[in-house]
């Protein structure tokens, strides 16, 4: 085997072998798996499919999201998730979104987020 070839067999190795932790990195999880996982998922990229229960859009240059899924307790408040985004959905869509997890996110006024999905995309889903 040449050298050129060999080198060709170890970068198609490694390419092929990298490509699951990436799918691991942006698995799709419920809701509650993200409130459950959040610390550590800091970071992350995550994707999450769901239906928007609660649209703020504009607010600090931004579009607010709520998303539930049906897991988790609306008891102790794992049954939502916030996510921040430049696109758009109305109430009662069924979206995909793929965002960062943000951990104890403070606004200040009020606003504090143990958990969010900042950056997120939005996509319509089925």
């Amino acid at each position: 085997m040449t050298k050129l070839n060999a080198l060709i067999l170890v970068t198609l190795v490694a390419l092929f072998t990298a490509a699951p932790l990436q799918a691991d990195d942006e698995a799709m999880k419920t809701v509650k798996e993200l409130h459950e996982e959040r610390v550590a998922l800091e970071g992350k990229q995550v994707t999450i499919q769901g239906e928007v229960v609660k649209v703020n859009a504009g607010v600090m240059q931004r579009n607010f999201m709520h998303i539930q899924d049906g897991s988790g307790d609306a008891l102790d408040e794992t049954n939502n998730l916030v996510i921040t985004t430049q696109d758009h959905a109305a109430v009662g869509d069924k979206v995909r979104v793929t965002g960062t997890v943000v951990v104890d996110q403070d606004f200040g006024f009020g606003y504090h987020y143990p958990l969010l999905i900042e950056q997120a995309s939005v996509t319509q889903s089925e």
